[in-house]
């Protein structure tokens, strides 16, 4: 058949080229890959590929760690918000997926998503920087900045002033937050529904890191009185430099291995209570 404009044959199955939908370009379907299923909206990393009987299948796990199964159909899934067509990688032996510092299953190649008007709030500059370290892919691909208070004393004002609500909660991690502290009578006096206020046992960050990471026995007790800081130095036979011992402490966290469970639970906490919509 011929146009009646331009006399240019269609083809055979008379579709004009304008008309017909491009094919989505193949991607393999590689272990730790994310992508968006293009039905349900389903988002998470590529766990495994199977072959069946009814054709080959992926499962996908989210952030929540839920899985799910679905078809390896053609312009089935999103990436990137592009339509593509999974396919089964070319290597058939199964790869373990990357993961980040947290433990989560790397993103390889995602943006950072445009910041939250939510926020996680900490004491001090040692703790935003142990955050970075173990969460940093994963604050980055949630859009969860984390900002320092330099102590919580006015944590009641700074509060205030947040003003959290359902679309900017606000989480808080609060050093030496046992019975009885400082600490926990100023947090006692904060109460929202859109606040979450959360904190570790131990009395400065620096002792959330295993002593077993840091190269020492344990954690020094320190006399009541003394700097804190000062006194871990001195004990340990390390030069007053309270600078400098953070740093040497710091380089010796490469995962979530290398921080106590009492820290890393409640970081997790935080960053599910900034990112999971109020009910």
């Amino acid at each position: 058949m011929r146009s009646r404009q331009t006399g240019r044959q269609y083809g055979p199955d008379l579709t004009p080229p304008w008309k017909k939908t491009a094919p989505a370009p193949e991607v393999p379907a590689e272990a730790g890959l994310v992508v968006e299923e293009a039905t349900t909206g389903f988002c998470g990393a590529v766990i495994r590929c199977e072959k069946t009987a009814q054709g080959p299948t992926v499962t996908l796990e989210d952030r929540f760690g839920k899985h799910r199964v679905f078809p390896m159909e053609p312009r089935g899934f999103l990436l990137e918000g592009r339509t593509v067509t999974l396919v089964r990688p070319s290597s058939a032996a199964p790869r373990t997926p990357a993961r980040t510092a947290s433990g989560s299953i790397a993103v390889p190649g995602a943006r950072a998503r445009v910041a939250r008007a939510g926020r996680i709030y900490v004491e001090g500059r040692h703790d935003a920087e142990l955050v970075e370290r173990v969460w940093g892919d994963d604050l980055r691909i949630e859009g969860v900045v984390v900002e320092y208070l330099e102590g919580i004393d006015d944590l009641p004002a700074i509060v205030a002033d947040f003003a959290p609500g359902p679309d900017a909660r606000l989480g808080v991690l609060v050093d030496h937050l046992v019975p009885g502290s400082k600490e926990s009578r100023i947090a006692a006096q904060v109460t929202d529904a859109d606040l979450l206020v959360v904190g570790h046992p131990y009395i400065d960050v620096w002792e959330a890191v295993k002593p077993s990471s840091v190269g020492i026995p344990r954690w020094p007790k320190v006399p009541r009185g003394e700097d804190w800081k000062t006194g871990i130095c001195r004990a340990l036979g390390w030069p007053q430099n309270t600078g400098a011992a953070w740093q040497r402490i710091l380089s010796s966290v490469h995962s979530y291995r290398d921080v106590e469970p009492a820290l890393l639970g409640r970081v997790e906490e935080l960053i599910d209570f900034v990112t999971t919509p109020a009910d």
